[in-house]
């Protein structure tokens, strides 16, 4: 990290002279604008300075690429010009280190190649059926009477969410150590964007890097079982997996894949689900609109088959997405001179794109601000669509290797939740989003939670 900094330091000064930017603040220059206002700051930056631009972040200067165009020319990288690793490694390489978004080009291939089996239609189709019962069991401990004020959607969520990875994941459910597990990831997750980035004790980092001790700890422990009794599951899967040459996973690789597939597939899907919540709450007809879609199925639970009828939970997913992407910067770092806008982005150059910045432009979505799921209906031309200008999963070789999982785990678990309840906020309440993390409701979304007669 520190070289990374030295390196930054040399090609900001050479950035400075070929592209416009602003400095910002003394000593923390746009960091609170990064943490606490990005999407704003960028569209303002975008519309003053065009869709590339530098400004300094966490004492570095960084190159912001905005608009479907940036995103193609970053994301899809086929000059391999872009280090993923080296990018997400300033945030989260303490932490979820040497996970599957951590690791670049060949290595990267390889990995996924091995992780790949585990998303497969066959797969995914068994994950269904060992989610149901997990979701059912959640929504029963939801309310004990007929209605509950002020639900904190997230917690609930969060939790809902960690139960189905360690059953689908690692098959077996967590006891007592629940809820310190699940507090690990949140630490891991809040250190990335830490403003003091050592271990000062009580700090952001500090409680990071326990936190990542915990979990190393609490994987490492069942690998040497996995490997002589192992399941269905995907931790007995990676403990297994091997390539065409033989080669499989040291008990590290597993662990570390563990960690940051596990954060991957609990967090990004509970800031989906939780978008969702907010925007059927705003929009009532919608959520009655996808209640009688469930209905129609006329089934308790939904099975893998089922969920293409879905549709209505699909569009209101795509555009909860689009609105609210789990993950709202993709940070990357040249390791070549790269051409983009008529301009030359230096070798070691910190540069980030955002899907959350796309998915706001004007141009690209007529009144981004407004919730309208029809943007996704069968009747838009998509043909008339940029192919980057909704990324919620990213894009090119790092494309989310979980994307169809989410996908089903969202609908399968909404579909239970729209039989079992309805909900609503004030008239006039909006949800504060907190950009120090992935993107969260701040206030955990408190909404009035009524329970439907079966």
């Amino acid at each position: 990290m520190i070289l990374d900094l030295i390196a930054d330091q040399r090609a900001g000064q050479r950035l400075k002279n070929t592209l416009p930017g602003e400095k910002g603040l003394p000593l923390v220059g746009h960091s609170l604008d990064f943490l606490y206002r990005p999407v704003e700051t960028a569209l303002r930056f975008e519309s003053k300075h065009g869709p590339v631009f530098w400004l300094s972040i966490f004492g570095m200067t960084a190159v912001v690429m905005v608009g479907p165009d940036a995103n193609k020319r970053v994301l899809l990288d086929r000059e391999k010009a872009f280090s993923n690793a080296r990018g997400w490694d300033f945030f989260i390489g303490q932490f979820f280190k040497r996970g599957i978004m951590l690791l670049d080009f060949d290595e990267h291939r390889f990995h996924r190649g091995i992780m790949q089996a585990a998303f497969k239609k066959q797969a995914l189709m068994q994950y269904v059926g060992r989610m149901n019962p997990v979701i059912q069991g959640s929504l029963n401990t939801w309310c004990d009477g007929r209605s509950r004020k002020n639900f904190a959607v997230l917690p609930h969520f969060k939790q809902m969410t960690l139960n189905i990875a360690t059953e689908v994941f690692m098959g077996e459910r967590l006891g007592p150590e629940a809820d310190a597990i699940n507090q690990a990831f949140v630490d891991c997750v809040l250190a990335g964007t830490a403003l003091i980035r050592y271990p000062v004790p009580g700090g952001r980092w500090h409680k990071g890097l326990k936190a990542r001790n915990k979990l190393e700890q609490f994987f490492s422990s069942r690998v040497v079982e996995r490997r002589r009794n192992p399941g269905s599951d995907l931790f007995s899967q990676l403990c297994l997996a091997q390539d065409e040459n033989g080669r499989r996973f040291s008990d590290a690789d597993v662990v570390n894949h563990m960690i940051f597939l596990m954060m991957a597939a609990h967090d990004t899907s509970t800031l989906t689900l939780c978008a969702m919540f907010y925007y059927l709450a705003k929009h009532p007809h919608w959520q009655q609109t996808l209640r009688e879609e469930s209905l129609a199925l006329n089934k308790p639970a939904a099975d893998y088959a089922d969920l293409d009828r879905l549709t209505g939970i699909e569009k209101v997913m795509k555009e909860a997405l689009r609105l609210m992407p789990p993950v709202h910067g993709i940070p990357r770092r040249t390791v070549k001179p790269v051409q983009f806008n008529d301009v030359t982005i230096p070798e070691d150059t910190f540069v980030i794109v955002s899907p959350f910045v796309t998915h706001h432009m004007e141009k690209y979505w007529p009144n981004a601000q407004q919730f309208d799921p029809e943007r996704f209906g069968n009747t838009v031309d998509k043909a008339q669509q940029h192919p980057y200008q909704y990324v919620p999963f990213g894009g090119g070789a790092h494309k989310c290797i979980g994307l169809h999982f989410a996908e089903l785990q969202i609908k399968t678990i909404m579909h239970q939740v729209l039989l079992n309840y309805r909900w609503q906020v004030p008239r006039h309440y909006h949800m504060p989003i907190n950009f120090t993390t992935l993107p969260n409701p701040a206030d955990g979304l408190p909404v009035k939670l009524i329970r439907l007669q079966n």
